[in-house]
């Protein structure tokens, strides 16, 4: 039992970095997805993506037919000016997640970046 648990954390942690493989070079394509959470109620849907450093003038929301669309661009932090850099796993560069939602029509109701995470709030129309 002990040797599948390790296998599996380590098949975890195999996933991870590839997802948050930062982007080479610098390619105006996106470089990373940001993972989310998703959350429905009867009126709402709730969308929480994790965006770690992300400025509010660096990031665009946008509706795209039945998608949601979050992108843009995660800057290096000024610390790594003249310095050596022994490890980067946080990642950097453009990003864009694409939600696709079964719901027929929504509209962006409210979104605000707390603690690294962009809040965003989807109201669903009847």
């Amino acid at each position: 039992m002990w040797d599948e648990a390790c296998a599996l954390m380590e098949r975890a942690a195999r996933m991870q970095r590839r997802f948050f493989q930062p982007a080479a070079g610098s390619s105006p394509s996106p470089g990373w997805e940001p993972p989310i959470d998703v959350f429905e109620t009867d009126r709402t849907l709730e969308i929480i993506a994790a965006l770690p450093g992300v400025e509010p003038k660096d990031l665009k929301i946008e509706v795209d037919g039945n998608e949601v669309v979050i992108r843009g661009l995660r800057q290096l932090p000024p610390i790594t000016r003249n310095t050596a850099i022994h490890r980067l796993e946080i990642p950097h560069g453009r990003f864009e997640r694409r939600i696709r939602l079964s719901i027929p029509a929504f509209a962006i109701a409210q979104f605000e970046l707390e603690r690294g995470c962009l809040m965003l709030r989807l109201a669903k129309h009847p």
